[in-house]
Protein backbone atom coordinates (compact mmCIF):
# COMPACT_ATOMS: atom_id res chain seq x y z
CA UNK A 1 0.00 0.00 0.00
CA UNK A 2 2.59 2.48 0.44
CA UNK A 3 2.80 1.96 -3.61
CA UNK A 4 0.23 3.34 -3.55
CA UNK A 5 0.31 5.82 -1.35
CA UNK A 6 2.80 7.77 -3.11
CA UNK A 7 1.28 7.76 -6.35
CA UNK A 8 -1.63 9.64 -4.76
CA UNK A 9 0.84 12.69 -3.55
CA UNK A 10 0.79 13.44 -7.62
CA UNK A 11 -3.18 13.74 -7.20
CA UNK A 12 -2.82 15.75 -3.66
CA UNK A 13 -5.69 18.15 -4.66
CA UNK A 14 -7.83 15.68 -5.67
CA UNK A 15 -7.07 13.10 -2.89
CA UNK A 16 -7.78 15.99 -0.31
CA UNK A 17 -10.86 17.56 -2.04
CA UNK A 18 -13.02 14.43 -3.10
CA UNK A 19 -12.76 13.35 0.86
CA UNK A 20 -13.74 16.66 2.16
CA UNK A 21 -16.76 18.00 -0.03
CA UNK A 22 -18.12 14.11 0.63
CA UNK A 23 -18.00 15.55 4.50
CA UNK A 24 -19.75 18.57 3.46
CA UNK A 25 -22.80 16.62 2.15
CA UNK A 26 -22.46 14.17 5.36
CA UNK A 27 -22.73 17.80 7.67
CA UNK A 28 -25.59 19.18 5.85
CA UNK A 29 -27.29 15.34 5.94
CA UNK A 30 -26.68 15.52 9.52
CA UNK A 31 -29.03 18.57 10.06
CA UNK A 32 -31.97 17.34 8.25
CA UNK A 33 -33.22 15.28 11.59
CA UNK A 34 -33.40 18.27 13.55
CA UNK A 35 -34.93 20.19 11.26
CA UNK A 36 -38.00 17.02 10.84
CA UNK A 37 -38.13 17.44 14.57
CA UNK A 38 -39.02 21.19 14.55
CA UNK A 39 -41.26 20.96 11.61
CA UNK A 40 -43.24 18.55 13.99
CA UNK A 41 -42.76 20.17 17.48
CA UNK A 42 -43.29 23.49 15.93
CA UNK A 43 -45.11 23.27 12.79
CA UNK A 44 -47.16 20.75 12.52
CA UNK A 45 -47.99 20.83 16.53
CA UNK A 46 -49.28 24.55 16.04
CA UNK A 47 -50.73 24.20 12.99
CA UNK A 48 -47.86 26.81 11.64
CA UNK A 49 -48.33 26.09 7.98
CA UNK A 50 -46.09 28.95 7.02
CA UNK A 51 -43.38 27.39 9.16
CA UNK A 52 -43.86 23.97 7.57
CA UNK A 53 -43.19 25.49 4.52
CA UNK A 54 -40.19 27.86 5.40
CA UNK A 55 -38.69 23.97 7.16
CA UNK A 56 -39.32 22.64 3.79
CA UNK A 57 -37.43 24.84 1.62
CA UNK A 58 -34.48 24.79 4.04
CA UNK A 59 -34.51 20.68 3.72
CA UNK A 60 -34.80 21.15 -0.02
CA UNK A 61 -31.87 23.67 0.22
CA UNK A 62 -29.97 21.13 2.37
CA UNK A 63 -30.76 18.62 -0.31
CA UNK A 64 -29.14 20.87 -3.04
CA UNK A 65 -26.02 21.98 -1.52
CA UNK A 66 -25.82 18.08 -0.82
CA UNK A 67 -26.22 17.15 -4.52
CA UNK A 68 -23.99 19.77 -5.42
CA UNK A 69 -21.21 18.54 -2.76
CA UNK A 70 -21.53 14.95 -3.70
CA UNK A 71 -21.39 15.60 -7.62
CA UNK A 72 -18.10 17.51 -6.91
CA UNK A 73 -16.36 14.75 -4.77
CA UNK A 74 -17.14 12.13 -6.84
CA UNK A 75 -15.40 14.11 -9.92
CA UNK A 76 -12.58 14.55 -7.81
CA UNK A 77 -12.69 10.89 -6.66
CA UNK A 78 -12.64 9.57 -9.79
CA UNK A 79 -10.13 11.78 -11.14
CA UNK A 80 -8.02 10.84 -9.01
CA UNK A 81 -8.59 6.88 -9.19
CA UNK A 82 -8.82 6.84 -12.71
CA UNK A 83 -5.19 8.77 -12.95
CA UNK A 84 -3.58 6.68 -10.48
CA UNK A 85 -4.77 3.59 -12.23
CA UNK A 86 -3.36 4.88 -15.59
CA UNK A 87 0.38 5.49 -14.25
CA UNK A 88 0.05 2.20 -12.27
CA UNK A 89 -0.38 0.39 -15.61
CA UNK A 90 1.95 2.65 -17.62
CA UNK A 91 4.72 2.22 -14.99
CA UNK A 92 3.81 -1.80 -14.30
CA UNK A 93 4.11 -2.31 -18.21
CA UNK A 94 7.93 -0.47 -18.23
CA UNK A 95 8.58 -2.50 -15.42
CA UNK A 96 7.82 -5.65 -16.70
CA UNK A 97 9.19 -4.61 -20.05
CA UNK A 98 13.02 -4.41 -18.29
CA UNK A 99 12.60 -7.42 -16.66
CA UNK A 100 15.17 -10.09 -17.73
CA UNK A 101 13.81 -13.64 -19.30
CA UNK A 102 14.77 -15.01 -16.01
CA UNK A 103 12.23 -13.26 -14.13
CA UNK A 104 9.73 -13.16 -17.15
CA UNK A 105 9.95 -17.23 -16.81
CA UNK A 106 9.38 -17.19 -12.74
CA UNK A 107 6.39 -15.00 -12.85
CA UNK A 108 4.62 -16.02 -16.87
CA UNK A 109 2.60 -14.19 -19.27
CA UNK A 110 -0.76 -14.97 -17.54
CA UNK A 111 -0.23 -13.80 -14.28
CA UNK A 112 0.82 -10.26 -15.54
CA UNK A 113 -2.04 -10.28 -18.00
CA UNK A 114 -3.96 -10.61 -14.73
CA UNK A 115 -2.14 -7.82 -13.16
CA UNK A 116 -2.41 -5.22 -15.44
CA UNK A 117 -6.13 -5.64 -16.22
CA UNK A 118 -8.33 -7.21 -13.57
CA UNK A 119 -6.14 -6.10 -10.23
CA UNK A 120 -5.23 -2.53 -11.41
CA UNK A 121 -9.16 -2.19 -12.10
CA UNK A 122 -9.78 -3.38 -8.81
CA UNK A 123 -7.40 -1.12 -7.39
CA UNK A 124 -9.02 1.75 -8.97
CA UNK A 125 -12.82 0.77 -7.97
CA UNK A 126 -11.67 0.61 -4.51
CA UNK A 127 -9.65 3.68 -4.43
CA UNK A 128 -12.51 5.76 -5.81
CA UNK A 129 -15.35 4.28 -3.05
CA UNK A 130 -12.48 5.00 -0.36
CA UNK A 131 -11.67 8.54 -1.37
CA UNK A 132 -16.36 8.73 -1.38
CA UNK A 133 -16.88 6.67 1.42
CA UNK A 134 -14.02 6.28 3.73
CA UNK A 135 -13.94 9.07 5.90
CA UNK A 136 -17.73 10.14 4.83
CA UNK A 137 -19.36 7.04 6.80
CA UNK A 138 -16.92 6.97 10.27
CA UNK A 139 -18.34 10.94 9.85
CA UNK A 140 -21.80 10.00 9.35
CA UNK A 141 -21.99 7.43 12.08
CA UNK A 142 -19.97 8.83 14.98
CA UNK A 143 -21.38 12.59 13.97
CA UNK A 144 -25.11 10.96 14.14
CA UNK A 145 -23.98 9.20 17.71
CA UNK A 146 -23.32 13.06 18.91
CA UNK A 147 -26.10 14.70 17.56
CA UNK A 148 -27.95 11.90 19.37
CA UNK A 149 -26.59 13.59 22.62
CA UNK A 150 -27.76 17.01 21.51
CA UNK A 151 -31.49 15.82 21.41
CA UNK A 152 -31.56 13.25 24.45
CA UNK A 153 -28.62 12.25 26.60
CA UNK A 154 -30.66 8.77 27.70
CA UNK A 155 -31.78 7.73 24.53
CA UNK A 156 -28.40 8.43 23.11
CA UNK A 157 -26.37 5.58 25.50
CA UNK A 158 -28.11 3.02 23.14
CA UNK A 159 -25.95 4.74 20.04
CA UNK A 160 -22.74 4.61 22.18
CA UNK A 161 -23.99 0.54 22.82
CA UNK A 162 -24.83 -0.70 19.15
CA UNK A 163 -21.53 1.08 17.56
CA UNK A 164 -18.44 -1.00 18.69
CA UNK A 165 -20.69 -4.12 18.25
CA UNK A 166 -21.05 -3.34 14.53
CA UNK A 167 -17.30 -2.46 13.71
CA UNK A 168 -16.27 -5.73 15.49
CA UNK A 169 -18.44 -7.18 13.39
CA UNK A 170 -17.27 -5.16 10.42
CA UNK A 171 -14.02 -5.41 10.91
CA UNK A 172 -14.17 -9.01 12.44
CA UNK A 173 -15.44 -10.39 8.60
CA UNK A 174 -12.58 -7.77 6.84
CA UNK A 175 -9.76 -9.69 8.94
CA UNK A 176 -11.48 -13.17 7.56
CA UNK A 177 -12.11 -12.22 4.19
CA UNK A 178 -8.95 -10.66 2.61
CA UNK A 179 -7.11 -13.84 2.73
CA UNK A 180 -9.94 -15.16 0.63
CA UNK A 181 -9.73 -12.25 -1.69
CA UNK A 182 -5.80 -13.45 -2.46
CA UNK A 183 -7.08 -16.63 -2.64
CA UNK A 184 -9.63 -16.17 -5.59
CA UNK A 185 -7.06 -14.26 -7.42
CA UNK A 186 -4.36 -17.10 -7.31
CA UNK A 187 -7.32 -19.08 -8.51
CA UNK A 188 -7.97 -16.53 -11.00
CA UNK A 189 -4.64 -16.63 -12.67
CA UNK A 190 -4.68 -20.40 -13.55
CA UNK A 191 -7.93 -20.07 -15.28
CA UNK A 192 -6.68 -17.15 -17.64
CA UNK A 193 -3.13 -19.76 -17.87
CA UNK A 194 -5.50 -22.69 -19.19
CA UNK A 195 -7.62 -19.85 -21.37
CA UNK A 196 -4.39 -18.55 -22.90
CA UNK A 197 -2.94 -21.83 -23.35
CA UNK A 198 -6.36 -22.76 -25.22
CA UNK A 199 -6.44 -20.45 -27.28
CA UNK A 200 -2.85 -20.15 -28.19
CA UNK A 201 -3.17 -24.04 -29.03
CA UNK A 202 -6.58 -24.43 -30.21
CA UNK A 203 -5.20 -25.84 -33.76
CA UNK A 204 -3.06 -28.18 -31.91
CA UNK A 205 -6.21 -29.43 -29.41
CA UNK A 206 -8.45 -29.85 -32.62
CA UNK A 207 -5.34 -31.82 -34.60
CA UNK A 208 -5.20 -34.29 -31.38
CA UNK A 209 -9.07 -34.13 -31.07
CA UNK A 210 -8.46 -33.09 -26.90
CA UNK A 211 -11.27 -30.68 -27.17
CA UNK A 212 -13.06 -33.06 -24.54
CA UNK A 213 -10.40 -33.06 -22.40
CA UNK A 214 -9.04 -29.62 -23.00
CA UNK A 215 -12.85 -28.69 -21.79
CA UNK A 216 -12.69 -30.96 -18.76
CA UNK A 217 -9.63 -29.35 -17.87
CA UNK A 218 -11.24 -25.67 -17.51
CA UNK A 219 -14.00 -26.68 -16.36
CA UNK A 220 -12.58 -27.87 -13.21
CA UNK A 221 -10.52 -25.41 -12.28
CA UNK A 222 -13.43 -22.81 -13.34
CA UNK A 223 -15.48 -24.61 -11.09
CA UNK A 224 -12.84 -24.48 -8.00
CA UNK A 225 -12.57 -20.36 -9.10
CA UNK A 226 -16.12 -20.57 -8.64
CA UNK A 227 -16.57 -22.81 -5.42
CA UNK A 228 -14.14 -20.07 -3.98
CA UNK A 229 -15.74 -16.88 -4.83
CA UNK A 230 -19.32 -17.98 -3.70
CA UNK A 231 -17.80 -19.20 -0.41
CA UNK A 232 -15.97 -15.77 -0.17
CA UNK A 233 -19.11 -14.12 -1.06
CA UNK A 234 -21.09 -16.39 1.59
CA UNK A 235 -18.83 -15.00 3.97
CA UNK A 236 -18.55 -11.21 2.79
CA UNK A 237 -22.89 -11.17 2.46
CA UNK A 238 -22.69 -12.13 6.17
CA UNK A 239 -22.54 -8.55 6.62
CA UNK A 240 -25.52 -6.91 5.67
CA UNK A 241 -27.62 -9.13 7.31
CA UNK A 242 -25.68 -9.11 10.72
CA UNK A 243 -25.42 -5.41 10.52
CA UNK A 244 -29.34 -5.25 10.01
CA UNK A 245 -30.08 -7.44 12.79
CA UNK A 246 -27.98 -5.15 15.50
CA UNK A 247 -29.05 -1.88 13.82
CA UNK A 248 -32.73 -2.98 13.84
CA UNK A 249 -32.53 -4.08 17.69
CA UNK A 250 -31.28 -0.46 17.89
CA UNK A 251 -34.12 1.07 16.89
CA UNK A 252 -36.22 -0.95 18.21
CA UNK A 253 -34.77 -0.30 21.90
CA UNK A 254 -34.70 3.69 20.62
CA UNK A 255 -38.39 3.89 20.17
CA UNK A 256 -38.93 1.72 23.02
CA UNK A 257 -37.00 4.40 25.41
CA UNK A 258 -38.20 7.33 23.34
CA UNK A 259 -42.02 6.03 23.80
CA UNK A 260 -41.22 6.10 27.62
CA UNK A 261 -40.11 9.74 27.75
CA UNK A 262 -42.80 10.87 25.58
CA UNK A 263 -45.42 9.10 27.73
CA UNK A 264 -43.58 10.79 30.70
CA UNK A 265 -43.24 14.58 29.07
CA UNK A 266 -39.40 14.22 29.18
CA UNK A 267 -39.21 14.54 25.22
CA UNK A 268 -40.94 15.29 22.76
CA UNK A 269 -42.27 13.39 19.76
CA UNK A 270 -39.92 15.39 17.02
CA UNK A 271 -37.22 14.14 19.31
CA UNK A 272 -38.07 10.64 18.96
CA UNK A 273 -38.28 11.14 15.30
CA UNK A 274 -35.11 12.79 14.87
CA UNK A 275 -33.33 9.89 16.97
CA UNK A 276 -35.09 7.32 14.35
CA UNK A 277 -33.56 9.48 11.93
CA UNK A 278 -29.68 9.44 13.22
CA UNK A 279 -30.24 5.65 13.80
CA UNK A 280 -31.25 5.48 10.15
CA UNK A 281 -28.57 7.35 8.88
CA UNK A 282 -26.27 5.30 11.07
CA UNK A 283 -27.84 2.18 9.54
CA UNK A 284 -27.02 3.07 5.96
CA UNK A 285 -24.25 4.21 6.27
CA UNK A 286 -22.75 1.25 7.72
CA UNK A 287 -24.14 -0.85 5.27
CA UNK A 288 -22.17 1.47 3.04
CA UNK A 289 -19.17 0.72 5.30
CA UNK A 290 -19.72 -2.72 5.24
CA UNK A 291 -19.73 -3.06 1.14
CA UNK A 292 -17.24 -0.50 1.33
CA UNK A 293 -14.92 -2.73 3.54
CA UNK A 294 -15.58 -5.91 1.20
CA UNK A 295 -14.34 -3.23 -2.19
CA UNK A 296 -11.19 -2.28 -0.24
CA UNK A 297 -10.17 -5.44 0.97
CA UNK A 298 -10.64 -6.83 -2.99
CA UNK A 299 -8.01 -3.64 -3.58
CA UNK A 300 -5.70 -4.74 -0.46
CA UNK A 301 -5.18 -7.73 -2.29
CA UNK A 302 -5.13 -6.84 -5.70
CA UNK A 303 -2.73 -4.31 -4.91
CA UNK A 304 -0.39 -6.44 -2.79
CA UNK A 305 -0.66 -8.74 -6.00
CA UNK A 306 0.71 -5.72 -8.04
CA UNK A 307 3.31 -4.70 -5.81
CA UNK A 308 4.82 -8.10 -6.01
CA UNK A 309 5.68 -7.84 -9.66
CA UNK A 310 7.09 -4.86 -8.72
CA UNK A 311 9.38 -5.86 -5.99
CA UNK A 312 10.83 -8.58 -8.68
CA UNK A 313 13.94 -6.52 -9.69
CA UNK A 314 15.72 -7.35 -12.63
CA UNK A 315 18.97 -9.50 -12.48
CA UNK A 316 20.64 -7.84 -15.60
CA UNK A 317 22.26 -4.68 -13.63
CA UNK A 318 23.22 -1.55 -15.83
CA UNK A 319 27.04 -0.36 -14.96
CA UNK A 320 27.13 0.74 -11.80
CA UNK A 321 30.74 2.00 -11.45
CA UNK A 322 32.80 3.35 -14.29
CA UNK A 323 36.65 3.47 -14.74
CA UNK A 324 39.04 6.30 -14.62
CA UNK A 325 38.78 7.96 -18.13
CA UNK A 326 35.53 6.17 -19.54
CA UNK A 327 32.44 8.20 -19.36
CA UNK A 328 29.04 6.75 -17.91
CA UNK A 329 27.31 5.37 -20.10
CA UNK A 330 29.81 5.19 -22.95
CA UNK A 331 31.04 1.24 -23.97
CA UNK A 332 34.91 0.84 -25.58
CA UNK A 333 35.63 1.87 -28.86
CA UNK A 334 38.91 1.79 -30.07
CA UNK A 335 39.34 5.41 -31.34
CA UNK A 336 37.90 6.42 -27.59
CA UNK A 337 39.15 3.98 -25.22
CA UNK A 338 42.19 2.41 -27.17
CA UNK A 339 44.39 3.97 -23.99
CA UNK A 340 42.22 3.64 -21.43
CA UNK A 341 42.28 -0.37 -22.32
CA UNK A 342 44.77 -0.41 -24.81
CA UNK A 343 44.09 -4.65 -24.57
CA UNK A 344 40.78 -4.66 -24.67
CA UNK A 345 40.07 -3.73 -28.84
CA UNK A 346 43.36 -4.60 -31.25
CA UNK A 347 42.68 -5.01 -35.28
CA UNK A 348 42.63 -8.57 -34.45
CA UNK A 349 40.07 -8.96 -31.27
CA UNK A 350 37.49 -11.19 -31.81
CA UNK A 351 33.85 -9.53 -32.10
CA UNK A 352 32.19 -12.57 -29.78
CA UNK A 353 34.11 -14.54 -27.31
CA UNK A 354 32.62 -16.91 -24.53
CA UNK A 355 35.21 -17.64 -21.61
CA UNK A 356 34.66 -20.80 -19.86
CA UNK A 357 30.78 -19.24 -19.51
CA UNK A 358 28.67 -21.47 -17.43
CA UNK A 359 24.92 -21.24 -17.31
CA UNK A 360 22.06 -22.38 -14.91
CA UNK A 361 18.56 -21.18 -15.26
CA UNK A 362 16.74 -19.99 -12.30
CA UNK A 363 15.56 -23.09 -9.97
CA UNK A 364 17.08 -25.89 -12.35
CA UNK A 365 18.82 -28.77 -11.08
CA UNK A 366 21.55 -29.02 -13.87
CA UNK A 367 23.39 -26.20 -15.68
CA UNK A 368 21.63 -25.44 -19.14
CA UNK A 369 25.27 -24.33 -20.63
CA UNK A 370 28.81 -25.69 -18.96
CA UNK A 371 32.39 -24.56 -19.85
CA UNK A 372 31.73 -22.80 -23.27
CA UNK A 373 34.38 -20.96 -24.62
CA UNK A 374 34.78 -19.94 -28.14
CA UNK A 375 35.50 -16.71 -30.45
CA UNK A 376 33.85 -15.18 -33.15
CA UNK A 377 35.76 -12.87 -35.61
CA UNK A 378 34.20 -9.88 -37.03
CA UNK A 379 32.57 -10.81 -40.35
CA UNK A 380 32.96 -14.72 -39.83
CA UNK A 381 29.53 -16.70 -39.66
CA UNK A 382 29.10 -18.85 -36.78
CA UNK A 383 26.83 -22.19 -37.26
CA UNK A 384 25.23 -23.56 -34.04
CA UNK A 385 23.76 -26.99 -33.99
CA UNK A 386 22.95 -29.66 -31.61
CA UNK A 387 20.01 -31.80 -30.34
CA UNK A 388 16.92 -30.63 -29.01
CA UNK A 389 17.71 -29.10 -25.57
CA UNK A 390 21.23 -29.03 -25.98
CA UNK A 391 20.86 -24.96 -25.38
CA UNK A 392 21.44 -23.31 -28.86
CA UNK A 393 18.86 -20.84 -27.90
CA UNK A 394 20.08 -20.05 -24.41
CA UNK A 395 23.59 -19.51 -25.79
CA UNK A 396 22.95 -16.87 -28.43
CA UNK A 397 20.70 -15.23 -25.53
CA UNK A 398 23.58 -14.38 -23.51
CA UNK A 399 24.61 -12.20 -26.28
CA UNK A 400 22.50 -9.27 -26.10
CA UNK A 401 22.33 -10.18 -22.07
CA UNK A 402 18.69 -11.48 -22.13
CA UNK A 403 19.97 -13.70 -19.79
CA UNK A 404 22.97 -13.17 -17.48
CA UNK A 405 26.28 -15.92 -17.05
CA UNK A 406 25.99 -17.83 -14.09
CA UNK A 407 29.76 -18.05 -14.32
CA UNK A 408 32.88 -17.03 -16.94
CA UNK A 409 32.44 -14.14 -19.19
CA UNK A 410 31.14 -13.11 -22.70
CA UNK A 411 32.76 -10.56 -24.30
CA UNK A 412 32.02 -8.35 -27.17
CA UNK A 413 34.65 -6.57 -28.78
CA UNK A 414 37.07 -7.15 -25.73
CA UNK A 415 34.74 -5.69 -23.22
CA UNK A 416 32.02 -7.76 -21.38
CA UNK A 417 29.08 -7.46 -21.72
CA UNK A 418 28.17 -6.64 -17.77
CA UNK A 419 29.91 -3.57 -18.34
CA UNK A 420 27.86 -2.01 -21.94
CA UNK A 421 24.80 -0.16 -21.31
CA UNK A 422 21.90 -2.65 -22.34
CA UNK A 423 20.76 -0.15 -25.12
CA UNK A 424 23.96 0.34 -26.61
CA UNK A 425 24.66 -3.70 -26.23
CA UNK A 426 21.25 -4.27 -27.90
CA UNK A 427 22.21 -1.82 -30.92
CA UNK A 428 24.95 -4.03 -31.83
CA UNK A 429 22.34 -6.85 -32.25
CA UNK A 430 20.06 -7.95 -34.58
CA UNK A 431 18.07 -10.63 -33.71
CA UNK A 432 15.70 -13.25 -35.09
CA UNK A 433 13.93 -15.01 -32.92
CA UNK A 434 12.69 -19.03 -33.18
CA UNK A 435 8.85 -17.26 -33.18
CA UNK A 436 8.55 -15.08 -35.99
CA UNK A 437 6.71 -11.92 -34.15
CA UNK A 438 5.20 -9.34 -35.90
CA UNK A 439 2.66 -5.88 -35.17
CA UNK A 440 -0.29 -4.85 -36.54
CA UNK A 441 0.38 -1.76 -38.54
CA UNK A 442 2.05 -1.36 -41.93
CA UNK A 443 5.07 -3.19 -42.89
CA UNK A 444 6.89 0.09 -43.13
CA UNK A 445 5.88 0.08 -39.56
CA UNK A 446 7.34 -3.23 -38.77
CA UNK A 447 10.73 -2.81 -40.59
CA UNK A 448 11.23 0.48 -38.68
CA UNK A 449 11.58 -1.39 -34.97
CA UNK A 450 15.04 -2.29 -36.62
CA UNK A 451 15.79 1.64 -37.14
CA UNK A 452 13.06 4.59 -37.05
CA UNK A 453 15.32 6.60 -38.94
CA UNK A 454 15.26 4.06 -41.78
CA UNK A 455 15.07 5.39 -45.39
CA UNK A 456 12.16 3.26 -47.90
CA UNK A 457 15.39 2.49 -50.05
CA UNK A 458 17.16 0.70 -46.80
CA UNK A 459 14.01 -0.82 -46.18
CA UNK A 460 13.53 -2.85 -49.57
CA UNK A 461 16.96 -3.26 -49.66
CA UNK A 462 16.91 -5.33 -46.49
CA UNK A 463 13.39 -6.85 -47.96
CA UNK A 464 15.65 -8.00 -50.93
CA UNK A 465 18.76 -9.37 -48.92
CA UNK A 466 15.93 -11.39 -46.91
CA UNK A 467 14.59 -12.30 -49.95
CA UNK A 468 11.14 -11.26 -48.83
CA UNK A 469 10.97 -8.72 -52.05
CA UNK A 470 9.08 -10.78 -54.29
CA UNK A 471 6.15 -11.65 -52.12
CA UNK A 472 5.80 -7.77 -51.06
CA UNK A 473 5.80 -7.10 -54.48
CA UNK A 474 2.85 -9.10 -55.34
CA UNK A 475 1.09 -7.57 -52.53
CA UNK A 476 1.48 -4.13 -55.07
CA UNK A 477 0.61 -2.35 -51.30
CA UNK A 478 4.58 -1.71 -50.93
CA UNK A 479 5.91 -0.57 -47.51
CA UNK A 480 1.85 0.45 -46.57
CA UNK A 481 1.45 -3.38 -46.29
CA UNK A 482 -1.35 -3.90 -43.45
CA UNK A 483 -0.32 -6.37 -41.20
CA UNK A 484 -2.43 -8.07 -38.69
CA UNK A 485 -1.27 -8.91 -35.40
CA UNK A 486 1.35 -11.70 -35.12
CA UNK A 487 1.08 -11.46 -38.76
CA UNK A 488 -1.91 -13.49 -39.07
CA UNK A 489 -2.31 -12.89 -42.46
CA UNK A 490 0.78 -13.97 -43.91
CA UNK A 491 2.47 -17.20 -44.31
CA UNK A 492 5.19 -18.44 -41.98
CA UNK A 493 7.93 -18.05 -44.44
CA UNK A 494 6.83 -14.82 -44.87
CA UNK A 495 6.76 -13.70 -41.39
CA UNK A 496 10.30 -15.18 -41.20
CA UNK A 497 11.24 -13.33 -44.16
CA UNK A 498 10.09 -10.17 -43.16
CA UNK A 499 11.75 -10.71 -39.10
CA UNK A 500 15.17 -11.40 -40.75
CA UNK A 501 14.24 -7.94 -42.99
CA UNK A 502 13.62 -5.92 -39.45
CA UNK A 503 16.64 -6.87 -38.12
CA UNK A 504 18.63 -6.17 -41.08
CA UNK A 505 16.96 -3.00 -41.70
CA UNK A 506 19.54 -2.24 -37.91
CA UNK A 507 22.72 -3.00 -39.64
CA UNK A 508 24.22 -4.56 -36.74
CA UNK A 509 27.52 -5.16 -35.58
CA UNK A 510 26.14 -8.92 -34.50
CA UNK A 511 23.04 -10.99 -36.27
CA UNK A 512 21.63 -13.85 -34.67
CA UNK A 513 19.45 -16.27 -36.67
CA UNK A 514 18.03 -18.32 -34.15
CA UNK A 515 16.60 -21.27 -36.49
CA UNK A 516 14.61 -18.74 -38.50
CA UNK A 517 14.47 -20.07 -41.64
CA UNK A 518 12.85 -23.44 -40.52
CA UNK A 519 9.33 -22.86 -42.61
CA UNK A 520 11.70 -21.98 -46.11
CA UNK A 521 12.72 -24.48 -48.18
CA UNK A 522 16.15 -25.44 -49.24
CA UNK A 523 16.49 -23.01 -52.25
CA UNK A 524 15.16 -19.59 -50.68
CA UNK A 525 17.32 -20.59 -47.55
CA UNK A 526 20.40 -21.01 -50.04
CA UNK A 527 19.80 -17.74 -51.42
CA UNK A 528 19.34 -16.00 -47.79
CA UNK A 529 22.45 -17.34 -46.70
CA UNK A 530 24.38 -15.98 -50.00
CA UNK A 531 22.93 -12.68 -49.96
CA UNK A 532 23.88 -11.64 -46.56
CA UNK A 533 27.36 -12.95 -46.43
CA UNK A 534 27.62 -10.98 -49.87
CA UNK A 535 26.15 -7.70 -48.63
CA UNK A 536 27.34 -7.58 -44.98
CA UNK A 537 30.88 -8.07 -45.13
CA UNK A 538 31.87 -7.11 -41.60
CA UNK A 539 28.87 -8.58 -39.70
CA UNK A 540 29.40 -11.28 -37.60
CA UNK A 541 26.46 -13.84 -37.84
CA UNK A 542 25.55 -16.77 -35.94
CA UNK A 543 22.69 -19.00 -37.48
CA UNK A 544 21.40 -21.95 -35.00
CA UNK A 545 18.96 -24.49 -37.25
CA UNK A 546 18.48 -28.14 -36.99
CA UNK A 547 19.48 -28.41 -40.67
CA UNK A 548 23.07 -29.50 -41.05
CA UNK A 549 22.50 -27.49 -44.76
CA UNK A 550 22.26 -24.29 -43.14
CA UNK A 551 25.43 -24.02 -41.34
CA UNK A 552 27.96 -26.28 -43.41
CA UNK A 553 28.88 -23.31 -45.00
CA UNK A 554 29.87 -21.27 -41.84
CA UNK A 555 33.47 -20.81 -41.11
CA UNK A 556 32.98 -22.06 -37.31
CA UNK A 557 30.20 -24.78 -36.15
CA UNK A 558 29.72 -24.85 -32.67
CA UNK A 559 28.32 -28.21 -31.59
CA UNK A 560 25.91 -28.52 -28.62
CA UNK A 561 25.25 -31.45 -26.64
CA UNK A 562 23.34 -31.28 -23.23
CA UNK A 563 24.96 -28.04 -22.38
CA UNK A 564 28.36 -28.99 -23.37
CA UNK A 565 30.41 -28.08 -26.78
CA UNK A 566 31.03 -31.16 -28.23
CA UNK A 567 32.87 -29.98 -31.18
CA UNK A 568 34.32 -26.63 -33.09
CA UNK A 569 35.50 -26.25 -36.01
CA UNK A 570 34.79 -26.13 -40.02
CA UNK A 571 32.68 -29.09 -41.56
CA UNK A 572 35.16 -30.68 -42.99
CA UNK A 573 37.30 -31.05 -39.45
CA UNK A 574 33.58 -32.03 -37.33
CA UNK A 575 32.86 -34.93 -39.97
CA UNK A 576 36.69 -36.37 -38.76
CA UNK A 577 36.99 -35.50 -35.33
CA UNK A 578 33.30 -35.12 -33.87
CA UNK A 579 31.10 -37.98 -33.45
CA UNK A 580 27.91 -36.20 -32.77
CA UNK A 581 27.75 -33.87 -35.97
CA UNK A 582 29.00 -36.82 -37.81
CA UNK A 583 25.90 -38.39 -36.40
CA UNK A 584 24.02 -35.35 -37.64
CA UNK A 585 25.36 -35.25 -40.64
CA UNK A 586 24.87 -38.84 -41.41
CA UNK A 587 21.01 -38.72 -40.65
CA UNK A 588 20.17 -35.41 -43.02
CA UNK A 589 23.36 -35.31 -45.24
CA UNK A 590 24.50 -38.98 -45.85
CA UNK A 591 25.63 -38.97 -49.66
CA UNK A 592 28.09 -35.48 -49.00
CA UNK A 593 29.43 -37.31 -46.08
CA UNK A 594 30.19 -40.22 -47.99
CA UNK A 595 32.01 -38.32 -50.84
CA UNK A 596 33.65 -36.19 -48.07
CA UNK A 597 35.00 -39.44 -46.68
CA UNK A 598 35.90 -40.40 -49.99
Amino acid sequence: MKRLFRYMKDYKKESVLGPLFKMLEASFELFVPLVVASMVDVGIKNRDGGYIMRMGGLLLMLAMIGLACSLTAQYFAAKAAAGIAARLRNDLFVHIGGLSYTELDQLGSSAMITRMTSDVNQVQNGLNMALRLLLRSPFVVFGAMAMAFTVDVRTAMIFVAAIPVLCVVVFGIMLVSMPLYRAVQRQLDKVLLLTRESLAGVRVIRAFNRQRSETEKFQGENARLVKMQVFVGNTSSLLNPVTYVILNIALVAVLWSGAEQVEAGAISQGKVIALVNYMSQILVELIKMANLIILISKAIACMNRVDGVFQVESSIREPQRKEEGIKWGEVYTPAAHAEARPEAITAFAPKVEFRDMDFIYEGAGAEALKSISFKAMPGQTIGVIGGTGSGKTTLVNLIPRFYEASGGQVLIDGTDVKEYRLKELREKVGMVPQHASLFKGSLRDNMKWGRQNASDEEIYEALEIAQAREFVDSKEQGLELAIDQEGRNLSGGQRQRLTIARALVRRPEILILDDSASALDFATEARLRAAIREHMDNMTVFIISQRASAIQNADIILVLEDGHLAGLGTHRELLRNCEVYREICLSQLSEEVEKDEQ
